[in-house]
């Protein structure tokens, strides 16, 4: 039997007793101010859908009306996260700390359930980032830095895990717009990135794990961030 727990709002209780699933569409805003449904007035209907939205639990368009969507842990990890950073920057360090240790708590099972097109996507990242660096016009290659760590992760089934990730790499994308780095930090990430690929495909999971704790380390040779208000107040609900 499930436990009984408090939502703290009629709408997610709703939601749960009615037992929605992804993809299902939700009763309108006036309907669901009615007894048979919720019985609370409008504006505290549309307060809690805000909450519902927030979550990332439910989405409104025009056409379509409200739906349930597939529940993700990021939308209330990068809310809650977005706000530590604009309220102390230094927070994406200590955030920082905490992705470093679940990346290495997980990195053996995460490893051994990589398949061998998500090694082909990895090595293209690599692939990507090195075109973007030696071209004649230097790109930062953010989007390739971003699949390279989630893609090892990404089999896990683990929505909790993938939360923090994600949010994690929503954070660092805005501050390292405020964030100088040079040439050789860039080169040096990817001479790392290719080397923890060519162990994890060698099945050397314990050196890839080795390679991956030093090259976070490469961070604290940077100049120490400095997060504007504009960036650490970035929208909270972006897509990644």
């Amino acid at each position: 039997m499930m436990p009984q727990i408090d939502l703290d709002s009629e709408l997610l209780a709703y939601i749960v007793q009615r037992g929605y699933s992804p993809g299902d569409r939700l009763p309108t805003i006036n309907e669901l101010q009615d007894k048979e449904h919720l019985g609370i007035s409008i504006s505290k209907v549309r307060e809690q859908l805000e909450v519902a939205r927030a979550l990332g639990l439910v989405e409104v368009r025009s056409k379509t009306g409200m739906r349930m969507r597939e529940y993700t842990f990021t939308p209330a990890v990068r809310l809650s996260l977005f706000c530590a950073l604009a309220l102390q920057p230094g927070s994406f360090e200590l955030f920082g700390q905490l992705r470093n240790h679940i990346e290495t708590a997980f990195w053996f099972e995460a490893c051994e359930r990589l398949t061998d097109e998500d090694k082909d996507e990895m090595r293209a990242c690599v692939q990507s980032a090195r075109q973007k660096l030696l071209g004649a016009n230097i790109i930062i290659p953010s989007q390739e830095h971003r699949r390279f760590h989630l893609t090892v992760f990404k089999r896990l089934e683990n929505p909790f895990v993938m939360g923090l990730l994600e949010a994690y790499w929503d954070a660092y994308e805005a501050v390292e717009l405020n964030r100088y780095a040079d040439y050789d930090y860039h080169d040096q990430v990817w001479d790392y990135h290719e080397r923890i690929l060519d162990a994890i495909c060698a099945a050397d999971y314990e050196r890839a794990r080795q390679l991956f704790v030093e090259h976070t380390q490469l961070l604290r040779h940077q100049p120490r961030m400095q997060v504007i208000e504009r960036a650490a107040a970035a929208p909270a609900n972006t897509t990644p």
